[in-house]
């Protein structure tokens, strides 16, 4: 702070004058405050007049000012009270409400910021008469709260930095791939991480609830191996990360030399701070900072990072929804085009198959053609399959659709042979949702060209309506019969109608395995599952 030009304020070691005279103002009498006691005292203090002029001030009120306010050999000047406080701000309140309070002699208050970037809480006491100064005096405080008021502003960044993470407008989204978004937030973290908290050493890694891995998103200083180091989400073996995503508490590594939890990460590090990612009280993932110096990180450090993380932690939480949503609806997406295509490329398979049979053995060249198309027709369901998984851009939301996915079903072929147009299309849209290929047939006849045509391996299970429109479900697996060694046939029928009793004919000849409608997706998928384990076993002996 500045004094106002050659300013001077009454220092209270001054000595009484001669004689009786009256004392002069500031001077150190029976009235006068105890410089002891003064000199001990956290705040600022000021005497001030009914016009806020500066009458006198302690030791460490004179010490926040740039020019001093010492004493002189005659009386003090007057001092405007905010020229010599050099308020060039005022934060809370306002000058002419204070100018007043002390006019009237009642209580008041202010906030200001000096010139030298310093906040200070000024605060009048009630006006009283003093035998040292001539009037009604004033007593204000000042209390220097810098140190408080930059940690709230800091915090405040903090927090608007955190949400500016993944705060993107529509336009930006539309225009920016998964990976530009991914790249875009951890320059963000970083730059943050950097500019605003003055981490240099910076590490996120997140947690795979599925395998228990601390998978790293983004390393800044980390030596290299230490980025490639397997970290799980255990408390012993896996480092402070480890610790810290398994325990859900942030963790001070003030000496890594002396730390049996520390594995080294920056080169030369002595010390590190992590605290756990936190999103709806759920670990998701750990933030790593690490320092060249012993205890290089205190209190506030750990209260900064712990809030910035809390930001992070929704920014990824954030994306993650952006990028599901982009999925669900490239998957919704496919498989609308799937379902409006499915049906009729199982009509170009099956006619292409039914002339196919008229030509063998008179025009090759037709059957070579009719060939083509049913490889075309079937390559056209697995163009439309691809897209659908590149459209789906997000490892985390594909590996939680994978999940729902039954190993022994991925790239299994099925044949539904159906009459009811509704239950081939549920079987298209249930059982390649699982990873399947499928094609349907409308009746036995279909059902067997497309078995000829494929030969011993066309499909791993075929399941069948016992009631077709030209014969029965236990008909239909005397014709496979004819084709095929081994027949994986599932019947269906709906609320256990057989009339033909082609479920206990089948059983007889030693096929079980029966849906009946309507059924649930799992006991769909389990019972093609069987089919299929079934079909190796049988298949075993013959390999």
């Amino acid at each position: 702070m500045r004094g106002a030009g050659g300013c001077q304020v009454a220092d209270v070691s001054e000595g009484s004058t001669d004689g009786g005279s009256p004392p002069r103002p500031g001077s150190a009498t029976s009235e006068s405050p105890d410089p002891d006691v003064l000199a001990h005292l956290p705040d600022g203090i000021v005497i001030v007049d009914a016009d806020c002029r500066v009458q006198w001030a302690n030791d460490l009120f004179r010490t926040w000012c740039e020019r001093s306010l010492t004493a002189g050999s005659g009386p003090a000047p007057q001092c405007d009270f905010f020229t010599v406080l050099d308020a060039a701000e005022v934060m809370a309140g306002e000058v002419e409400g204070f100018r007043a309070a002390v006019r009237a002699g009642r209580q008041g208050r202010l906030l200001v910021r000096t010139g030298g970037n310093r906040y200070f809480d000024a605060q009048s006491s009630a006006a009283f008469a003093s035998a040292a100064i001539p009037g009604a005096v004033v007593v204000v405080a000042i209390r220097d709260v810098t140190h408080t008021i930059l940690e709230q502003q800091k915090r405040a960044a903090i927090h608007a930095a955190g949400q500016s993470l993944a705060d993107l407008s529509p336009a930006e989204l539309a225009d920016m791939t998964v990976d530009e978004r991914i790249e875009l937030l951890k320059s963000n973290i970083l730059h943050y991480s950097k500019d605003l908290l003055q981490f240099d050493v910076v590490e996120i890694r997140l947690l795979d609830r599925q395998t228990g891995r601390l998978e790293p998103l983004l390393a800044e200083g980390m030596q290299p191996e230490a980025e490639a180091r397997l970290l799980y989400a255990r408390p012993e073996h896996n480092g402070v990360t480890g610790y810290v995503a398994a325990t859900g508490h942030s963790y001070f590594c003030s000496d890594t030399t002396k730390d049996p939890l520390y594995l080294e990460g920056c080169k030369g590090a002595k010390s590190s701070l992590t605290v756990p990612l936190m999103l709806h009280d759920q670990v998701i993932g750990t933030f790593n900072v690490e320092s060249p110096e012993p205890g290089g990180f205190t209190q506030t450090d750990l209260q900064f990072l712990e809030i910035f993380s809390r930001d992070v932690a929704a920014a990824l939480n954030t994306l993650e929804l952006l990028v599901a949503e982009k999925a669900s609806t490239a998957a919704e997406s496919i498989e609308a085009i799937h379902g409006a295509v499915a049906l009729p490329v199982d009509d170009i398979l099956n006619d292409a198959c039914s002339v196919m049979e008229r030509y063998i053995g008179h025009d090759a060249d037709v059957v070579e053609r009719l060939q083509r198309i049913l490889r075309n027709a079937r390559d056209i369901k697995q163009v439309i399959h691809r897209v659908g998984e590149q459209m789906t851009p997000s490892s985390a939301h594909t590996q939680r659709r994978q999940g729902e996915r039954r190993r022994a079903l991925a790239g299994r072929r099925i044949l539904v042979v159906d009459a009811d147009e509704q239950v081939r299309v549920a079987a298209h849209a249930l059982l390649e949702r699982s990873g399947c290929t499928v094609e349907t047939a409308r009746d036995a006849a279909e059902a067997a060209s497309l078995v000829r045509a494929g030969g011993a391996d066309a499909y791993d299970v075929i399941i069948s309506d016992i009631r077709l429109p030209d014969m029965s479900g236990y008909q239909l697996l005397l014709k496979l019969q004819e084709i095929l060694d081994v027949v994986p046939l599932v019947l269906m029928t709906g609320f256990g109608y057989d009339p033909g009793h082609s479920i206990v004919k089948a059983r007889q000849a030693g096929i079980d395995l029966v849906l009946f409608k309507p059924f649930r997706v799992d006991q769909l998928l389990d019972t093609v599952e069987k089919a299929i384990a079934r079909r190796a076993t049988a298949a075993a002996p013959n390999a």
